[in-house]
Parts: C-alpha cells; structure tokens; sequence
C-alpha cells in the first residue's frame, strides 16, 4: 500500500519520509526555524519531509500539564505552517467530532496510541478520505496492531499507516521490539518510527513524562537499518 500525501508519495518507491515538528504547536518563529533546519537537512540527504505538530495534548501526566492551542486556533497555525513552509502538515485528533474539520486542514491525521483500538475514531478518520496514521499502543503486539487496520478499511480507508512508539516495560520505562518493527512492516500498510517518543520515560518526572532525548538518534538510526 501507498500513501499520498500531499506531493509526497509514501510507499515503496519513497521508502524512508522524515515526519518533524514540536510536540504541541507553539510560536511562528519556532515552526519557522524548525522549517528552515529541518528543510535543509532533508534536502541535503535528499529525503521529503512533513511538519507535525499537535493543537491539543489531552494525556498529560498532569491536569496542569501544557495542552496546546486548541483545536480552532491549531487548525490556523497549522494552515500558515502549510502556507509559509510548503511541506505538507500532519496533526492528531483525540475525539470523533474533530476528524472532519482537521483533515480540512491536515494532509494526514494521527490517531494517539492510546486511542488506537477506539472504534468510532477510526470510522470517523476514515470517513475524511484522508490517509490516517495510527500509533501502536504500548499495550499491543505487532500482530494486533492489523485490527485498527481492518476498521479503517472497512469504514473506506484506502491509505493508512502505523506507527511503533515503544512497548511498556516494567515502570517508568518504553522498550522498542525491531522484531515487532519488522512484523508490523508485514502487515501491507508503510511504517513509520517515533525515534522521541520512544526515548519516554513515562510518569518518570514530577508529574511530568521524563525521557531520554539523548538516546533518539540512536533509536532513529536503529530503525532506519
């Protein structure tokens, strides 16, 4: 299966696509400047890239946690990033209402992990005739991850994709399985690689999710191999 994103095509003949941006949307002047980095270290090796960033974060380890910009005003943001970098946009909805209204906007849409297996999520996604990506949930093996896969084609989903972001492990700690990686890739569909957020410590911090950043490029080449 491929994947068309924009002008991106995203499928055997693109096999390796970057997918950057801040965690939550935040300033013009960050999204500028990650643009600016990011573009140019893609066009040096050569590979196409799409923006990422999220209007709401509504898992925070903490009620206090920073959420985001909302969905109205996220939905803007990200129609200027669209507008001013020319990269194709990527965001995540966290309620079936929000599906319809996003992919107005967004190229692709993200389904959370932790959200994964919600029924009427993916058949609203679907039913936006927008590629939808679904994160693995930390709770699920490889082979599980062809369920979310099977709604979205039967609700009319002709291009999805999935994402590995690690597998709980203990307290406090993700592991990545690149078995699993592998048996995920069986499954038809591309596969995508969260080289940060598979660096979480969750619940680690002081009401916060604590990490270890310093480990993503490690991770990231991993995958890439």
């Amino acid at each position: 299966m491929e994947l068309k994103v924009g002008p991106i095509t995203i499928g055997p003949t693109q096999p390796l696509v970057v997918i950057a941006g801040p965690c939550v949307l935040e300033t013009p002047d960050i999204h500028q400047a990650i643009g600016e980095c990011v573009g140019q270290a893609c066009d040096e090796v050569g590979l196409p890239w799409i923006f990422k960033g999220s209007f709401d974060k509504a898992n925070r380890t903490s009620l206090s946690g920073k959420r985001g910009l909302g969905m109205d005003e996220g939905l803007k943001v990200l129609q200027g990033v669209r507008d001013a970098i020319g990269v194709p946009v990527l965001t995540d909805i966290h309620s079936p209402e929000q599906c319809a209204p996003v992919a107005e906007v967004a190229d692709i849409i993200q389904i959370p992990a932790f959200l994964c297996r919600q029924t009427d999520l993916l058949q609203a996604c679907a039913e936006t005739g927008r590629p939808v990506n679904v994160k693995k949930g930390q709770f699920l093996s490889p082979s599980e991850m062809s369920h979310p896969l099977e709604k979205l084609s039967s609700c009319g989903c002709q291009e999805a994709m999935l994402t590995e972001r690690g597998t709980f492990f203990g307290y406090h700690r993700l592991v990545n399985d690149f078995i699993g990686l592998g048996d995920m890739m069986e499954l038809g569909v591309p596969v995508c690689f969260d080289a940060t957020h598979s660096t979480q410590l969750p619940g680690a911090g002081a009401d916060v999710t604590a990490g270890r950043p310093d480990r993503a490029g490690l991770l990231a080449r991993a995958s890439v191999a």
